[in-house]
């Protein structure tokens, strides 16, 4: 499914307005952006990265701005700053010619095939409290593949080896630059920026099957819907005091706040990084707040035709069909 125009234009509306008056921290990316991955309506293989002009008012093409600009974001991050000003420069010009319409956009995931994909479980006071189980003490840290990332209005798809298929909600983060052992009062400026994720989950598999391990039942194809957009650091006022909500079928099932969160990004980044060096691109899921449908009496499960919809304040929505 592909998600309308107008909706596309309806989640960039407001951005404009507060691009330059948010004194946000400062990350990887030191501006206001919305920065994307898209594609032409058919030509599913051109890949391309692009900032948002807000107000439904098109793409900028890095590439067709600068010609030595990459056509990923992942290659936009590891460029660094060079990158990052190039954005930026394209964004203050606008050029006519390098704006591709939303009529001919297709938004991919900010980021394809990351070399981690980090998840964050049990990771929201009020989740845990929904299920009465005790508040972590150290991150509970599991892993989706980079293969179960989708588009942020591509199809889930229902695998036949599950019959328990649920929803998550959660705040991701991208890593701006490479790093190991990263202090948390340094780890924003490891940050490159937020997006919206739904860690799709096989309950049946994560805690019935497979020893209970979580990742098989996190991780089949299209598990990961990710977007619409990477939106720098400096364009979210505060990452840990935003609304999260999920809908499916345009009913609200999950309707909290990031301050909920345990652990938070700086923890994160920190804890992580002990173990394992960051690199550009990777992508971070922060946690889910209650309503998820396993918890609920009688238990609830996504089914063909429903349609997921994942919001979060400032960062934007992806709405993604159930098949």
């Amino acid at each position: 499914m592909r998600l309308p125009i107008h909706s596309l234009s309806l989640i960039s509306r407001s951005f404009s307005d507060r691009l330059s008056a948010i004194p946000g921290r400062r990350g990887v990316c030191g501006a206001a952006m919305r920065l994307v991955q898209f594609c032409r309506q058919g030509d599913e293989g051109g890949v391309r990265v692009g900032v948002d002009r807000g107000e439904g008012l098109g793409v900028i093409d890095l590439k067709a701005f600068d010609p030595s600009m990459p056509m990923t974001m992942r290659e936009l991050l590891e460029m660094g700053a060079k990158g990052m000003q190039c954005a930026q420069r394209a964004l203050e010009v606008s050029p006519t010619q390098c704006v591709v319409p939303f009529a001919e956009v297709r938004l991919l995931s900010p980021v394809l095939a990351p070399e981690k994909v980090v998840c964050v479980g049990m990771n929201y006071r009020d989740h845990c409290l929904e299920q009465n189980a005790p508040i972590p003490k150290e991150p509970i840290i599991f892993s989706k593949f980079p293969s179960a990332i989708t588009g942020p209005f591509d199809d889930i798809t229902l695998p036949d080896e599950s019959q328990e298929v649920d929803w998550e909600v959660e705040l991701a983060f991208v890593i701006g630059r490479k790093g190991k052992h990263i202090k948390e009062e340094d780890a924003m400026s490891y940050v490159a920026g937020f997006t919206v994720a739904n860690d799709v989950s096989a309950r049946d598999w994560q805690m019935k099957r497979n020893g209970k391990q979580w990742l098989l039942g996190k991780t089949f194809d299209s598990f990961c819907p990710l977007g619409p957009a990477l939106v720098t650091t400096s364009a979210v006022m505060d990452p840990h005091n935003l609304g999260i909500r999920c809908l499916v079928n345009g009913v609200a099932v999950q309707n909290s706040n990031t301050n909920q969160l345990i652990f938070k990004t700086e923890q994160v980044v920190a804890w992580v990084s002990q173990f394992v060096t960051l690199s550009p691109g990777d992508v971070f899921l922060t946690g889910t707040p209650p309503g998820v449908g396993v918890f609920r009496n009688p238990p609830v499960f996504l089914k063909k035709g429903d349609v997921v919809e994942c919001q979060i304040d400032q960062v934007g929505v992806i709405r993604n069909n159930v098949v």
